[in-house]
């Protein structure tokens, strides 16, 4: 395999990507110390360029390559039309510090996206400005905060309950918003323990953070009661709404009872997800608690649109008012499924998740046996036996073209393999992965030398990842002898 060349090994001295025209206004010298004195920069055409990152796009995979079932990511299609609309000049053109009056459509996209949101999730009011999920999860426990704050009881309830299968970021999120966090077991059905609830529950609790459906693919069989027992103590219940997408349609988590839930729009609404892009992450909150949401919202009053800060505002969490590109995507999708696609989108999602089920419980043992929602969860034990981990199943699974799914989470299960199939693969791609995974475990058994040294296929083969997450060195600097061979 020829080895890719880097930009500084493709520089020549005077090669041009592009020739800037002479000023046209008088030149303004840098502020002191504001240059380098130098600057060690490639010197290449423009088709150099194009190539060399062309080349490196196609040796990763994305969902636009192949199956991605990452559990609880939600990998799904990105829909083109989404795209278009959010480079439409009216969207991608103007900036946030415009006055309101020239910015209307704007706002009115903002301004219907809260409503549209309020009303597939059954809270009264939605704030939109959160820029990811996690960033998501904390703005609503910070509502929770203020809501206490508002009170007076914030000073005794200094406790948060966490379920074990809640997602990683939850027991942080608690914490960075100054709470002690009290971790629920689950039961044998993969629920929330429910008198494990009911022991904790008290005057010093200031709420429950739960994934509902949960990281093990289930609808929580006990969330009336979960929900009862904690506002019983005077406490707000915190949604993660991540698995959102299993229920579109079908429940409305603040008919439950629910408090406060963050909305991904980078899953369940199909903008953009990984890749360090940005994502958006709104919250919902119940009649009582938007008085507490972060600002500026949007409201329609005197005939126009218009931002506002709530009376009680936990402020302002994110710089302007949010990804507005990602709102954009979001509303294109909603609108384009309208409310009979949205239900169907859970439909889909549930079947293709149960249809994994199905098909591979006889080759892998599953974490629990119920009928799950929008993602299945098994463990590789079977195959530990002879020597094979979920870790080398996941690396096997890249020489067919698939994205491994998530390993080792939730933590709960043992070599976890966490898969989440979404409802826009095809059965036939369902089938590929099926018959690629069941080819695993037969391999696992007959030949497991060959899934422990996978990937074979691929440009780097097993990597240090514990290293690299532990030394992260994200600059890359040329070595000195290219430096100094480009200088002369």
């Amino acid at each position: 395999m020829a080895v890719e060349p880097l930009l500084f090994e493709l520089s020549k001295p005077g090669r041009r990507g592009v020739t800037f025209p002479a000023a046209d206004v008088p030149e303004t010298p840098l502020p002191a110390g504001l240059a380098r004195a130098s600057l060690s920069w490639p010197e290449v055409s423009e088709i150099d360029v194009i190539r060399h990152f062309t080349r490196l796009s196609q040796k990763n995979h994305a969902i636009d390559v192949g199956f991605y079932p990452l559990g609880s990511c939600t990998m799904k299609y990105n829909p083109r039309v989404n795209e278009v609309t959010a480079r439409m000049p009216g969207f991608a053109g103007i900036h946030p510090l415009q006055d309101d009056r020239t910015v209307q459509g704007a706002l009115e996209l903002m301004y219907e996206l809260q409503e549209m949101l309020a009303e597939i999730s059954g809270f009264a009011a939605v704030g939109i400005q959160p820029a990811a999920g996690a960033h998501g999860e904390l703005s609503g426990v910070m509502v929770i905060r203020q809501y206490h704050i508002a009170n007076g009881q914030h000073e005794q309830r200094r406790k948060f309950l966490v379920p074990d299968s809640a997602h990683g970021t939850n027991p942080a999120t608690a914490v960075m918003a100054g709470y002690e966090v009290v971790t629920l077991p689950s039961d044998d059905r993969g629920n929330c323990d429910l008198e494990a609830v009911r022991a904790a529950v008290g005057p010093d609790v200031a709420g429950m953070m739960i994934t509902n459906p949960n990281t093990l693919g289930f609808w929580d069989e006990h969330i009336t009661e979960i929900v009862d027992l904690v506002h019983g103590c005077g406490g707000l219940v915190y949604n993660d709404g991540a698995n959102f997408n299993a229920i579109l349609g079908i429940v409305r988590p603040g008919d439950v009872g629910l408090d406060v839930m963050h909305f991904n729009l980078h899953k369940t609404f199909s903008t953009p997800h990984g890749g360090g892009g940005p994502g958006s992450g709104p919250i919902g909150v119940r009649a009582g608690l938007e008085e507490f949401l972060p600002g500026p919202r949007v409201r329609f009053a005197d005939d126009h649109y218009e931002l506002f800060t709530p009376a009680h505002s936990l402020g302002r969490v994110h710089g302007f008012h949010g990804n507005f590109g990602m709102m954009v995507r979001a509303y294109t999708y909603i609108r384009m499924h309208g409310a009979a696609g949205l239900r169907r989108v859970s439909e889909d999602a549930v079947l293709s998740a149960n249809y994994l089920r199905t098909q591979l419980q006889d080759r892998y043992q599953i974490a629990v046996d119920r009928t799950c929602m929008h993602e299945c969860v098994f463990s590789a034990n079977r195959q530990k036996a002879n020597g094979v981990k979920a870790l080398d199943i996941a690396k096997r699974l890249l020489d067919f073209g698939v994205h491994p799914p998530t390993v080792y989470f939730p933590l709960v299960v043992p070599e976890a393999l966490m898969m989440e199939p979404t409802e826009t693969e095809s059965k036939e791609s369902l089938d590929y992965f099926i018959a690629t995974m069941r080819q695993i475990a037969d391999e696992a058994e007959t030949n497991p030398e060959l899934v422990q040294g996978a990937p074979y296929t691929t440009e780097f083969k097993r990597l240090d990842e514990a290293g690299a997450n532990r030394k992260l060195n994200i600059v890359w600097k040329a070595p000195a002898e290219e430096i100094a061979a480009a200088a002369d």
